[in-house]
């Protein structure tokens, strides 16, 4: 490098500053070995700047000639850290290998008398032994002799990196924002400055009111925001602002909102009224969400239950519900009007006093035990009217469950049964009274057939087997029919099995001699005056001929429902050999099938074995009940 003869020595008349590390650094360097010869020859552009470098606090670095030697002031020396001894004097692209071409560059571009800098600029540094990544504003002047002719150039360093973190973090959490708000359905947000009448808002909420984005970034008016909230809203809207104002109160609302493109939408506006240094209300920020779905459900609700509530009023029944764990909560008109009570006064548990006091205990087991189970409630009780009588009623209760099985409501009616009961009750005493006669009549029968066998000894056989028929009607009958609590035997079986033992009850007992097997079936009226002269005749036949006519014979009756049929065996063993053989004609064959196919529609058939008769009878389920039911 040239020195010019008015180069003035850097130990003239302007001394390096004392208070400088890198000073004594600088000084002591053997610059000889370098392309910029001794220090007291440099030019003095380049000591004019090394001053001004080294009395700088701010990290400077100087890129002296052709190869960018390398200097520094303690600025640049702290960010270079513990290695910053061995850089200086050294060639840039040397001192920083890691960043050698960008460097060699900048060199090029100072010997080229350019000025230039560098925005945020990302470099990876080895300060400490590895690799770190930084960010830097640079700025780049070249240094120019009395000739204008570059010797170097000054690098002004500036490490933004805590910026650059901050601020990439900070947009991180604006975009995090910002899908948080858009993923909860929240518009936007707003900052209104109340003494400026300036509202700053993100594009969300600007676009909902159909204000530009940037016009709303920069801060607009409130007016013009409030000409998108529907006509009808803004008196309302307006009102709740000055009362959050005058207040330093919470703001909360909801309006209608009209966008860019003229579509209708409901929002919920929260805010807060904030004081400045004179206690007035200064700020009033806060953010609008998109509530026009859940405005929709409303509506649509509101329709559905004002429905349900018109169609249950009108019911002649008292409809009502209750939530999941049988709390009640709803009841329609015509609970009321028949109770007489106070709207609501029956809500909770308060319902079960309503109830007769005999009726109130088992009401609450039979609702409890269907809040546990899930099945259908189903009860009457006695329930007390307006006139302060108790009324016969229905209760019945149906789950409703979601998707999943889970019940989510119950509801239920109430139905006055009371004339119904009564009539019931009624036709129970007439029903009885007729069973007292029909039984009479079966008395006078049979003494009327005794008598007429005295009168007539030679029918006695006739008059004795007619007897025996007409006593197993009377106990069909007695097995059928109604009975009062007075006269109702401990336990009523009106099953088939039941019947057949009772008829064979005067020969042979229950697992002694006469044994079931199978399925049982109940049977009603409709069945017991055949069934009861089929078996009879078949009980008086084993006693006379068959298995019964001896002390070690016996009957088994075994039974199965197959399709919808009855298919029953009577099957004797024991008795005499060649027992039971009677014609086919005979009076008492015709009357077991008169009773099998005739009267029930079924069809018997008999054949005989070593053992004794066996006779096979079919009958259809229906014919056996009125309602077909399994026992």
């Amino acid at each position: 490098m040239e020195t010019p003869t008015t180069a003035p020595h850097l130990e003239g008349k302007q001394p390096l500053p004392r208070h400088s590390m890198m000073r004594d650094v600088i000084q002591r360097f053997d610059w000889m070995g370098t392309s910029l010869g001794p220090l007291a020859d440099w030019p003095g552009p380049i000591a004019v700047c090394l001053r001004l470098m080294l009395a700088s606090s701010r990290p400077m670095a100087m890129l002296l000639g052709e190869q960018g030697v390398l200097l520094f002031n303690d600025g640049y020396a702290e960010f270079a850290g513990p290695r910053h001894t061995d850089l200086i004097g050294k060639p840039v692209a040397d001192a920083w290998p890691e960043v050698a071409d960008f460097n060699r560059s900048n060199v090029d571009r100072l010997m080229q008398g350019e000025t230039f800098r560098f925005h945020n600029l990302e470099l990876s540094l080895d300060r400490t032994g590895s690799l770190e990544t930084f960010w830097f504003d640079l700025d780049y002047i070249p240094i120019l002799d009395a000739q204008d002719r570059p010797l170097g150039g000054l690098a002004l360093v500036t490490d933004v990196t805590e910026q650059v973190i901050a601020a990439r973090g900070l947009k991180q959490s604006q975009e995090k924002l910002s899908f948080a708000l858009d993923a909860a359905g929240i518009v936007g947000t707003w900052d209104w400055d109340i003494e400026r009448d300036i509202v700053v808002a993100d594009r969300h909420f600007a676009g909902l009111y159909g204000v530009d984005p940037a016009e709303a970034a920069s801060g607009t008016p409130i007016g013009k925001f409030l000409t998108g909230v529907h006509p009808a809203d803004q008196p309302h809207l307006q009102q709740k602002i000055e009362q959050a104002i005058a207040q330093l109160d919470v703001f909360r609302t909801e309006y209608r909102v009209r966008d860019r493109d003229g579509g209708e939408r409901w929002v919920l506006a929260v805010g807060r009224a904030f004081p400045g240094a004179d206690g007035k209300a200064q700020r009033l920020p806060g953010l609008t969400v998109d509530i026009t779905e859940r405005k929709a459900i409303e509506t649509a609700l509101a329709d559905s239950e004002a429905r349900f509530r018109a169609i249950a009023d009108t019911m002649p029944q008292m409809v009502w519900s209750t939530l999941p764990d049988g709390y009640h909560d709803y009841y329609n008109a015509r609970w009321y009007e028949f109770t007489g009570v106070p709207v609501g006064s029956t809500d909770g548990p308060a319902w079960n006093g309503m109830f007769h006091p005999e009726d109130q205990e088992r009401a609450w087991a039979t609702w409890r035990d269907s809040l546990e189970t899930g099945e259908i409630y189903e009860i009457e009780y006695r329930l007390r009217h307006h006139s302060g009588q108790y009324r016969w009623t229905l209760g019945r209760a149906l789950p409703v469950r979601d998707t999943s099985g889970e019940i989510v409501r119950w509801f239920g009616t109430c139905t006055d049964i009371h004339e119904s009961k009564l009539a019931a009750v009624e036709r129970e005493v007439v029903a009885q009274e007729l069973s007292h006669r029909i039984k009479n009549i079966f008395s006078v029968l049979t003494g009327l057939v005794s008598l007429s066998g005295r009168q007539y000894p030679e029918l006695a056989p006739v008059v004795g087997e007619l007897r025996q028929r007409i006593a197993a009607l009377g106990r069909a009958h007695d097995f059928v029919r109604p009975h009062s609590d007075l006269s109702r035997p401990i336990a009523v079986d009106t099953t088939i099995h039941a019947l057949i033992r009772e008829l064979l009850s005067p020969f042979a007992e229950e697992g002694q001699r006469l044994f079931f097997r199978g399925q049982d079936i109940r049977i009603d009226d409709r069945a017991a005056t055949p069934l009861a002269l089929l078996f009879h005749e078949l009980a008086t036949n084993a006693a006379k001929y068959g298995a019964l006519s001896n002390e070690t014979g016996r009957v088994e009756v075994e039974s199965a429902i197959v399709n919808d049929t009855l298919e029953l065996v009577w099957r004797e063993s024991g008795g005499p050999r060649g027992s039971g053989r009677h014609p086919e004609d005979g009076f008492g064959s015709k009357l077991i099938k008169l009773s099998a196919e005739a009267q029930m529609g079924g069809s018997v058939s008999r054949r005989f074995t070593d053992q004794g008769l066996v006779l096979n009878l079919s009958l259809p389920i229906q014919s056996l009940t009125r309602t077909a039911q399994h026992a």
